[in-house]
């Protein structure tokens, strides 16, 4: 893509024109979550493919759309799924609506994910605070000349907030939700991963396994947003259990932990208003 595909004026002047409160977090709802906008107060809803610069979602659980209102005191930007690599769009593409929504004004993202377990004491419906990752993409949204606003070289020795962190530790014991600390590592997919591909991901460290998020983390660092990674583990990884994965154990996982999502979310929501609005993590 080239540096003029990631000139956002067109993009911007379109969801100004309907966005007129400034947000405060980015939310991104992985695979099977997008039922979790539901909640939110007096909604603007626009979809991907009607905003310049946007990308559709073809995914099956991915509604494709760009949900502005209030969640918990908070104004809020949701994405009601995402685009991946996998679809054919270079990390760049994939990026920008994490670009827009800073250019917006939100200083944080919640960003979830449907994943896979690579560490044998997770079970699917397990819900994993994100600590780190490992970008086993083989690209970086960063490559090329430097976009306004960014740093060249962003700092990734914590890619994840530890303040927000410890604040969706804390809202998931007191609202009883296990949760667990964990590395999500991302691969391109779409094709699920060999057993021996397995394997070799266990030894370097990472405990689920899935085909998002480190693109937009990577951005987001570089613009000087905080992250909050949660991932939903909708599977036991290939060699871990009996049988065949498929897309739909991935869905019905997802539908399955609305409930603990949403709760956990609204949680985290209500502490993030008390915090101060600041402009860097």
């Amino acid at each position: 893509m080239s540096p003029a595909a990631l000139d956002l004026t067109a993009t911007l002047a379109y969801l100004r024109e309907r966005i007129t409160r400034r947000p405060r977090v980015l939310l991104i709802l992985g695979s099977g979550q997008g039922e979790l906008a539901a909640d939110i107060q007096d909604a603007v809803r626009i979809p991907y493919a009607d905003i310049p610069g946007f990308a559709p979602a073809t995914v099956q659980g991915h509604a494709g759309m760009l949900v502005a209102g209030t969640l918990e005191g908070v104004e809020c930007l949701i994405m009601q799924g995402r685009y991946h690599l996998y679809e054919g769009h270079p990390p760049e593409r994939v990026t920008i609506p994490v670009r827009a929504a800073a250019a917006l004004g939100a200083r944080t993202m919640i960003v979830t994910n449907a994943s896979g377990a690579l560490r044998t004491t997770l079970r699917p419906g397990d819900l994993v605070i994100l600590d780190d990752h490992i970008n086993f993409m083989w690209r970086n949204p960063l490559i090329g000349p430097v976009v306004p606003g960014d740093e060249r070289f962003p700092d990734m020795s914590r890619p994840y907030d530890p303040e927000l962190a410890a604040i969706a530790e804390r809202v998931a014991l007191a609202a009883g939700i296990p949760v667990q600390r964990g590395v999500y590592c991302a691969v391109t997919g779409p094709s699920y991963e060999t057993p021996a591909e397995i394997r070799m991901l266990q030894r370097f460290g990472a405990d689920v396994v899935g085909m998002s998020t480190v693109p937009e983390v990577i951005v987001a660092r570089a613009m000087g947003v905080r992250v909050l990674g949660i991932s939903l583990v909708t599977n036991l990884c290939a060699g871990l259990a009996p049988g065949t994965l498929d897309h739909d154990e991935v869905l019905a996982a997802g539908a399955a932990a609305i409930p603990r999502m949403r709760a956990l979310l609204a949680g985290i929501l209500r502490e993030i208003q008390r915090l101060p609005d600041v402009e860097t993590a």
